[in-house]
């Protein structure tokens, strides 16, 4: 029943799109659009081979710093793989080795490597709400997204929405767009 939810969820969330962005993360200035990006949101198996979600993210482009950033998007920053993945590995890598990790992963059929997995656990991303479900504390993240997706089943999800389940944006949390000094947001002007 688990695995049915977590690879329902995850492949609910192909094609969603991320496009909104108030200001510029850096500076504050004024964006418009630039383009759209695919990125990916997570690594499945599917029918016995490995199927890749991706979503869009609009790209924009800072009038005041001429920064391109991304919309708000559920990714942490430096991640390719979507905050609630991110959230799975480093939770279930407190519970026991990276190596059985994966396994873990695998058996509820997404697909990470070890390494990724420790790279993750050695990395500080805040507090990560959990539940306690089948022995196993999951992020309520992924468990949002579920619920989402049982709520949506045929209709289309919005970003807005995941950004929401995925607990975007919370003030505990690390910023999906880490500030850069001005005295590097400047030196291409020098």
């Amino acid at each position: 029943m688990l695995i049915d939810l977590v690879v329902n969820a995850l492949a609910s969330m192909d094609g969603v799109a991320f496009t909104d962005l108030p200001a510029c993360p850096y500076c504050g200035g004024e964006v418009t659009g630039y383009d759209m990006r695919a990125k990916r949101f997570a690594v499945i198996l599917d029918g016995g081979g490995r199927r890749t979600i991706r979503v869009m993210v609009k790209r924009f482009h800072c009038h005041d710093c001429g920064a391109i950033c991304y919309a708000n998007a559920p990714f942490y920053p430096d991640t390719r793989l979507a905050s609630p993945i991110v959230d799975l590995c480093i939770l279930l890598g407190r519970q026991m080795p990276f190596n059985r990790v994966a396994q873990y992963l695998l058996a509820m059929s997404i697909v990470v490597d070890r390494g990724t997995i420790r790279n993750y656990a050695s990395r500080e991303f805040g507090d990560i709400p959990a539940a306690d479900l089948f022995g196993l504390q999951l992020p309520l993240s992924l468990l949002n997204l579920a619920t989402l997706a049982l709520n949506h089943k045929g209709g289309s999800i919005v970003g807005a929405e995941v950004l929401a389940a995925c607990g975007f944006p919370a003030t505990d949390r690390t910023p999906l767009h880490a500030s850069r000094p001005a005295e590097e947001r400047y030196q291409r002007y020098e």
